[in-house]
């Protein structure tokens, strides 16, 4: 007979373990016929990044990774599957990276700046003082100017790479953390009042803001349409950019914290902690393929391939969409 203090752990491991197991089964979309393990994509190229490779902006002739915990960018070489160089930046790297005016835009958190890196010669040029207004956003590009969101009351600021000054400031709702730019604006997501806005360029002001999903974050311009990453309730909502309706409201089954999304060869990818990757046909506004397992974070698609960087495993990974 056990122990009775031997009794209450394995109560307790049983426990923790069914959990765990009903957190695994219950996480991506409900149909199983769509949902694969991850260990069924074959990368074509797998490089290791050690700390917390994050962040994804595709040039070119290059990849760049954010890297947080070891203040730095890592540069990868799509033509030869290597890492080019390793470029030390400001404290903390985070909250996206935008590539544009021949130049990498990293903001850091940990001394609220943002570095401007010459891709020519891998070198910080230029640090702005102006922080991110929170640790998980992204920083967009238009064709003149960079779009950073740098107060979490709700400010939008428009950068002049000519001067890497600031040259308006753009009262948006409260929250705002995350800007894209596409189908001639500037869309900016706030997880606080689950809306998407929309900035017009060429007059710096708010033309529209719609109410979407719960806790919308990340978000991408493709396909015709504008999508945000709810992370409030796991769904991706599409919004006409010429109406600014809400068209569609797909559910991914991926609620929670982190994830990515992003458009590229015909269909729309999100990545999640634990559902690394799931594809949407923007066609059928449906999940028509979901894997889930170790892995996932951010991704963009550039170079004819998938860039997921997975966070906890210290990995990118490149990946052929035509092989899911």
């Amino acid at each position: 007979m056990l122990p009775a203090e031997l009794i209450v752990l394995c109560a307790v491991a049983f426990a923790v373990s069914s959990a765990d197991h009903k957190h695994a089964t219950s996480v991506g979309i409900k149909d199983p016929s769509m949902q694969h393990p991850i260990a069924n994509i074959q990368p074509e190229a797998v490089f290791s990044v050690e700390g917390a490779p994050d962040w994804v902006a595709i040039l070119p002739d290059s990849v760049w990774i954010g890297n947080k915990p070891k203040n730095a960018l890592v540069r990868l070489d799509p033509k030869t599957n290597k890492v080019a160089a390793v470029i030390p930046v400001a404290k903390e790297p985070c909250a996206g990276l935008a590539a544009a005016f021949s130049s990498l835009w990293v903001p850091n958190c940990g001394d609220k700046t943002l570095s401007r890196v010459d891709v020519a010669t891998n070198k910080v040029v230029a640090t702005i003082p102006l922080g991110p207004a929170d640790t998980e956003g992204t920083i967009a590009a238009s064709a003149d100017s960079i779009w950073y969101l740098t107060d979490i009351k709700g400010v939008l600021t428009r950068i002049d790479p000519a001067t890497n000054q600031a040259v308006a400031e753009i009262a948006v709702p409260p929250g705002s953390v995350a800007a894209a730019y596409g189908e001639q604006a500037i869309w900016i997501t706030s997880p606080q009042e689950n809306t998407l806005t929309r900035v017009d360029p060429q007059t710096n002001l708010v033309t529209a803001t719609i109410n979407v999903d719960k806790t919308p974050r990340f978000l991408t311009v493709g396909e015709g349409s504008v999508w945000t990453l709810n992370q409030g309730d796991g769904t991706i909502s599409r919004v006409d950019p010429k109406t600014g309706r809400v068209v569609a409201v797909i559910e991914a089954g991926i609620p929670g914290p982190g994830g990515d999304i992003a458009t590229g060869e015909s269909s729309v990818w999100v990545t999640m902690h634990e559902v690394p990757l799931t594809r949407i046909d923007p066609e059928s506004n449906k999940v028509v393929q979901q894997w889930v397992g170790p892995g996932g974070d951010s991704l963009r698609l550039g170079h004819s391939s998938i860039w997921l960087t997975n966070y906890k495993q210290q990995t990118v990974w490149r990946v052929n969409p035509k092989q899911p």
